[in-house]
């Protein structure tokens, strides 16, 4: 459920109304691409009255549209991502050296950034589809279950590790995802200390994946870079043969030139 509220103590700059509105927005998804208004108010925790005042506000905003009964998103709310893409020099950086790793190991490669718990798909390079769910730019992945998402939650602060571990919550998406804080603690320490991280079908079965961090110009871990197989092509012992090496060279490159690019002038 898409909770438009919460229990949390408010500063008094708050709009709650804005937090409504961007609710209703995140309630269409890849699984609920159109939604009643019922749903809506079910989905965001609204009476249906908030929610048919939001629609109505988004409809004629030309950010929803409707007919009579079912809602939608229209391509204009492309324009909230297009606004933040084309401020981060991240993407256009990374994607040229991700078309080269692609060239050399002819499997997907993408990066992408933390946001909250989730990671976020800023740039992608696919060879095949290996996975049910279609991955684009704007895909958004629990962190805990891949390799990414490893890798940039164990590069934050000790204090941001622990307060992640106390909230996250560790669905279990195949037999194979993590199944306790303990134990994910454990692994994000394995990939703070050899430098990369990989994930083997805990976020879909037959999926295999190897990330490794990419770095701003102080240093910091701001982004990963990863490469995608099939499990049925690619063994976790072949990855660290064959494909650790191209990956943590692809991520070097990137993390060269974003420092060029945003060195100050």
């Amino acid at each position: 459920m898409v909770r438009a509220m919460s229990d949390q103590v408010r500063e008094p700059h708050y709009v709650q109304s804005l937090e409504r509105g961007l609710a209703v927005i995140r309630a269409f998804d890849a699984h609920h691409a159109e939604l009643t208004l019922s749903e809506v108010a079910r989905i965001c925790d609204l009476t249906r009255a908030a929610a048919r005042r939001f629609l109505l506000t988004l409809t004629d905003l030309g950010y929803v549209r409707t007919d009579g009964r079912l809602f939608s998103l229209t391509p204009r709310v492309l324009e909230l991502g297009y606004s933040f893409l084309s401020s981060l020099s991240l993407p256009e950086v990374a994607l040229p050296h991700l078309e080269r790793l692609v060239a050399e190991v002819h499997e997907s490669s993408s990066v992408s950034v933390l946001d909250g718990d989730e990671v976020v798909y800023v740039a992608r390079v696919p060879t095949r589809r290996i996975m049910t769910v279609a991955i684009n730019v704007g895909t958004r992945f629990p962190a805990y279950a891949t390799s990414m998402g490893r890798v940039l939650v164990a590069h934050l602060g000790a204090e941001q590790i622990d307060a992640y571990l106390a909230r996250v919550r560790l669905e279990q998406l195949t037999a194979h995802t993590v199944k306790s804080a303990a134990s994910l603690r454990t692994e994000l320490g394995k990939v703070r200390d050899q430098g990369f991280a990989i994930v083997d079908q805990e976020l879909e079965e037959g999926l295999r994946s190897m990330a490794a961090p990419v770095r701003d110009r102080a240093g910091a871990v701001t982004a990963a870079v990863n490469v995608s197989v099939h499990a049925s092509r690619t063994s976790v012992a072949a990855m660290r043969a064959e494909l650790l090496p191209p990956l943590l060279a692809a991520a070097e490159r990137i993390t060269a030139d974003l420092r060029i690019t945003t060195q100050a002038p």
